[in-house]
């Protein structure tokens, strides 16, 4: 074997041969194992070693070729040292990742009665192999969308539940990439408005033993351990390499249809877990600087992701791995933004929350992320920093969730916090003067994989997740659900003639609030799961779509909603102030401080006055009157306009009645005059519409 080159990391084909380089500060030397069709490994020690990477160059080694490394060291697990030469180890750098994880004690680096005692067993035969892939590929024209964040409806969605049951969809492709990238797929999306979808976990990722042994399966994919290689399970040309191509064509599939794809990225931990979990890479190749350790105790792993352990983030190598993972999908897999799971974690400087960490400072600097979309879990479980991040990053509001579900279940005290919600989270993203934030940064959404899906939301009150096999403990007890008088299915008419209600009056709230709309995927048709709220480990009919059971009329419903937002700006400003915004109660006036003091006063109306889109110098106006309360309020049309021009004197356009979640006035689509009143019904809402 020769010298080589100590960058780039990983195995990279090269000149008639692979180059391999592994970063390790701890470990002595490092192996590269290559396995033969029939499984025996021929082991190469890397001759070079530049700083803390050890590399070479093997000829005569391409695409197709399966390897693992292993790395001698020191045994030392209460210093944070655990090599483990008998362990074979997947390379954190690989592109594709084929077979699977055994869960027997082999794989673990101790004894499992002694977890400071060296495990000498070999670990070989339960393990996957590293795949050297072939990363050509014809990209053709590919022009990624770039869809500006206001122009941006997000679809948040699984690769396989999307698509397993779709009768269109060729039964060998259902629950793959291609299978999404199906024009039967992304015509639906395309329809109804969508622009980015947003994907869960597709790094390759590990299945959870305790899971597999009650007959589970890890369905959402949070156990990351390869951040450069697409989940082979995902791919019908299987997981030898061809999931790389095949990712990458449903990329293209998606782009040529105009639609984004964003991955939700799991960085802030992996599937090795804390000081008894196993040994499948990181840990056996430089634990102490991959794991962020307990000061004093490094035993122990510095755990914020409730997960056994924590990337360390602030050490050069671990955040290496992530830029280097976040720009391969970005340059070589064409990925258009990334959705950060606990991002928050991955902002600790020594342990604590910094706006300036180094994650922070070297993302917001780099050319190649620059052009993508950048959105924030902000928190983890150690800390909440909703409006926390750089004012290039977008978040996910849990404020926005929280108060607009209170608000439609009729909790009282919440309208002022709603109004804030409708027009940007500005308490939220202009607090204390912070400069450069808008309405973009925040995405706002009220159900996401993690709880109940909407047609749920508004049908339980209590969690349901026996099938998940834990006695019900599992998953969030404090939804702010309301079944609307029933708990779960039932033959009551009015019952479920108010949850129809209700799942359209969240839906309009969404897609007409100002920021960026996050719809989880599946809501728009009524998609249930039963009552579960914590579907994680549920591989199965609770979390597919069910294809055969679309609230079709719901759909239409959506499609209105999208093509409002996309047609009208006033409906999706960048920027604070550019559209003006007069928040007024139902009988016309402005909002004072006696009405925002009310907790019982749960209707508002929020009158929008910004620029047409048919580029002309003109305006438009939107006025929305929400109604939350138990019964039916009088809305009055002001007859002032918002540079104090008198409607009604001057003969100026009366208003038109655009969309309503109450089904008999959403029809009538009427004319409404200045000062006319309009009835609007319990727990609805009405938008009306008027063109200078």
């Amino acid at each position: 074997m020769e010298p080589g080159l100590p960058y780039p990391l990983g195995v990279h084909v090269r000149d008639g041969g692979i180059n391999v380089a592994v970063p390790t500060e701890t470990g002595d030397c490092v192996e590269l194992c290559l396995f033969d069709d029939g499984g025996r490994e021929t082991r190469v020690e890397l001759p070079e070693r530049s700083g803390h990477v050890h590399h070479g160059f093997l000829p005569g080694v391409g695409p197709g070729q399966r390897y693992g490394f292993r790395v001698g060291g020191t045994w030392d697990p209460a210093r944070g040292l655990r090599h483990n030469a008998n362990k074979l180890l997947l390379d954190p750098w690989a592109k594709a990742v084929e077979g699977s994880f055994g869960a027997g004690e082999e794989v673990f680096g101790h004894h499992w009665d002694d977890g400071a005692k060296l495990n000498e067993a070999d670990s070989a035969a339960s393990m996957p192999r590293c795949v050297v892939v072939d990363e050509s590929f014809d990209w053709g024209d590919d022009t990624p969308p770039r869809t500006p964040l206001h122009s941006a409806v997000i679809y948040e969605t699984h690769v396989k539940g999307l698509t397993h049951t779709h009768p269109d969809v060729p039964e060998e492709l259902r629950g793959t990439y291609a299978g999404l990238a199906h024009p039967a797929i992304t015509g639906y999306l395309k329809d109804l408005g969508v622009t980015t979808v947003e994907l869960l976990p597709v790094h390759q990722f590990v299945q959870d033993s305790h899971l597999e042994e009650k007959g589970l399966r890890n369905y959402w994919g949070y156990n990351s351990i390869g951040f450069l290689a697409p989940h082979g399970e995902y791919a019908a040309a299987g997981d030898g390499g061809g999931q790389v191509a095949e990712f990458k064509q449903m990329v293209k599939d998606l782009h040529a249809a105009g639609l984004e794809v964003v991955l939700d990225v799991v960085y802030n931990h992996t599937a090795e877990g804390n000081d008894q979990g196993p040994t499948f890479s990181l840990k056996g190749i430089d634990n102490s600087s991959f794991y962020r350790l307990v000061e004093g105790d490094e035993g122990h792993y510095f755990d914020t992701s409730g997960t056994g352990n924590s990337l360390n983030a602030s050490h050069p190598v671990a955040l290496g791995l992530v830029m280097d993972s976040l720009r391969y999908w970005v340059q070589e897999m064409h990925v258009d933004g990334f959705r950060f799971d606990l991002a928050t974690t991955l902002t600790r400087q020594d342990g604590d929350m910094s706006a300036h960490s180094a994650f922070l400072t070297l993302v917001n600097q780099d050319p190649v992320l620059a052009p993508v979309k950048m959105i924030a879990e902000p928190w983890d479980t150690q800390g909440y920093q909703v409006g926390g991040f750089p004012a290039r990053w977008s978040e996910w509001n849990g404020k926005y969730r929280d108060d607009v579900r209170d608000f439609w279940r009729g909790e009282d005290g919440v309208l002022g916090a709603v109004a804030h919600r409708l027009t940007g989270s500005g308490d939220v993203y202009t607090e204390g003067g912070t400069t450069g934030r808008d309405p973009l940064c925040s995405v706002n959404f009220i159900t996401a994989h993690d709880g109940f899906t909407l047609h749920d939301l508004t049908s339980y009150d209590e969690k349901h997740n026996d099938a998940n096999g834990e006695g019900g403990a599992d998953g969030e007890s404090d939804n702010k659900s309301w079944g609307c008088g029933a708990e779960g299915p039932t033959d009551d008419a009015g019952v479920n003639e108010l949850r129809e209600r209700q799942r359209r009056n969240f839906l309009a709230t969404l897609l007409l609030s100002h920021g960026v709309p996050m719809l989880l995927g599946g809501d728009e048709m009524g998609r249930t799961q039963g009552g579960n709220n914590n579907a994680y480990c549920q591989d199965s009919e609770i979390s597919w779509f069910d294809w055969s059971a679309v609230d079709s009329d719901l759909v239409e419903f959506t499609k209105e909603l999208t093509a409002l937002r996309r047609e009208h700006p006033a409906l999706r400003p960048r920027h604070f102030g550019d559209v003006d915004v007069e928040m007024r109660r139902a009988d016309g006036p402005e909002m004072g401080d006696g009405d925002w003091a009310d907790g019982a006063n749960k209707a508002l109306t929020v009158h929008l006055t910004g620029p047409r889109s048919d580029g002309a110098n003109d305006t438009e106006e939107f006025m929305l009157m929400v109604n939350a309360s138990a019964g039916t309020v009088e809305f009055t049309v002001p007859t002032r306009t918002d540079n104090g021009r008198d409607a009604e004197a001057e003969g100026l356009p009366g208003w038109k009645l655009v969309l309503s979640t109450d089904p008999e006035q959403h029809v009538k689509k009427r004319g409404l005059a200045p000062g006319q009143q309009i009835l609007v019904r319990d727990r609805s809402l009405t938008l009306l519409h008027r063109v200078d």
